[in-house]
């Protein structure tokens, strides 16, 4: 638990001191919205680095959930565990990629893709998250940091380095949370926190 958590401290740090670096550069470098290649490096590595805490988490709970609590969903309009679930795969599989100018998974047509996040089998969702994660973080420790110091396009908006890993590390640990919550609605603890 202790070495989870100062990773993600680290991460957070990290993160904030790329934006202070970017921030105290000269104004022409803010202008063009450009990082150092150092910078993009240290941030590469903290974001790789909180992927492993993440994937530990997401599947540590994919496992403590039972089989029959994979449908389960607080309330009619909202994702259910295994979406949850699915829905962090497919990050691994092609936001996170792509969000850095990776490449994302090939997985399938549209109609197999479809049917993926409609998985509720707990031994195929464990399994599609670990190959997600091992994916993404393949394609981020494979991009050369010379190729993040620009911007990448994110939501539609050209954003830094920092920016994406902040965003794209925001949304993974809000889905982390929404299912952390999940668990303790159902009287699961979290493997972390026994």
């Amino acid at each position: 638990m202790l070495h989870s958590q100062i990773r993600t401290v680290r991460f957070a740090a990290v993160l904030a001191l790329a934006s202070v670096v970017v921030m105290a550069g000269a104004a022409p470098a803010r202008a063009q919205a450009t990082v150092t290649k150092e910078t993009a490096a240290t941030v590469k590595a903290a974001f790789s680095a909180d992927l492993d805490t993440l994937q530990q988490k997401f599947v540590g709970l994919a496992q403590a959930f039972p089989q029959d609590k994979y449908t389960w969903r607080p309330m009619d309009g909202v994702r259910s565990v295994s979406e949850v679930l699915m829905l962090a795969a497919f990050e691994g599989y092609t936001f996170i990629p792509n969000g850095f100018g990776g490449k994302a998974a090939s997985l399938g047509t549209p109609e197999e893709m479809g049917k993926l996040r409609t998985l509720t089998d707990k031994t195929q969702i464990v399994e599609h998250l670990n190959k997600a994660f091992a994916h993404a973080k393949k394609e981020i420790e494979s991009i050369d940091p010379a190729t993040l110091t620009g911007t990448h396009k994110l939501f539609g908006r050209d954003m830094t380095t920092p920016q994406i890993a902040s965003a794209i590390g925001g949304d993974l640990h809000e889905h982390l949370g929404q299912l952390i919550a999940y668990a303790r609605m159902n009287h699961i603890v979290p493997p972390w926190s026994k």
